[in-house]
């Protein structure tokens, strides 16, 4: 409920930069605009996705944190490239400039705290109670395509 108000201001300023704006350099330049940054934000996220996704995996260990955020700017960056919106279009472009994420993420940074494990205490000594059984190599069932794996 908190970001409802928020997102009632942000469309309408939204609205009023499309008339504005559109009003100044034409339907037409408008839509060009807003096209050509949404064409952007789609090559960005493409582009940019996979090595994000890898990076923020390697950056679970804890040690990486303003470089993870910084790939999550990024993708915000895209999206909101993609969102039509001359606002939302500014606030992406300046998102795309490393010196911008690096002063957001390290600023984030200090007020993240990361924790690692998700709650599992790590022993070296662990002992799993279990039962097992012991094949006799001679009676094993053929192999081949099963019932369960058939297309």
């Amino acid at each position: 409920m908190r970001l409802f108000g928020p997102m009632i201001v942000l469309m309408l300023v939204e609205i009023a930069l499309f008339i504005t704006v559109g009003g100044k350099i034409g339907l037409l330049a408008s839509l060009a605009v807003i096209g050509g940054t949404a064409l952007l934000g789609g090559v960005v996220l493409r582009r940019s996705g996979e090595r994000i996704a890898l990076d923020l995996r390697s950056a679970m260990s804890g040690a990486q944190v303003a470089a993870a955020g910084g790939h999550g700017l990024t993708m915000l960056a895209g999206v909101l490239l993609i969102l039509p919106g001359f606002l939302g279009d500014l606030l992406g472009l300046i998102l795309l400039l490393p010196p911008v994420r690096h002063l957001i993420a390290r600023q984030v940074a200090r007020r993240v705290q990361v924790r690692t494990g998700f709650g599992m205490d790590r022993q070296q000594d662990v002992v799993i109670d279990g039962e097992f059984i012991e094949l006799d190599p001679e009676n094993v069932p053929p192999r081949g395509p099963s019932g369960w794996t058939r297309h």
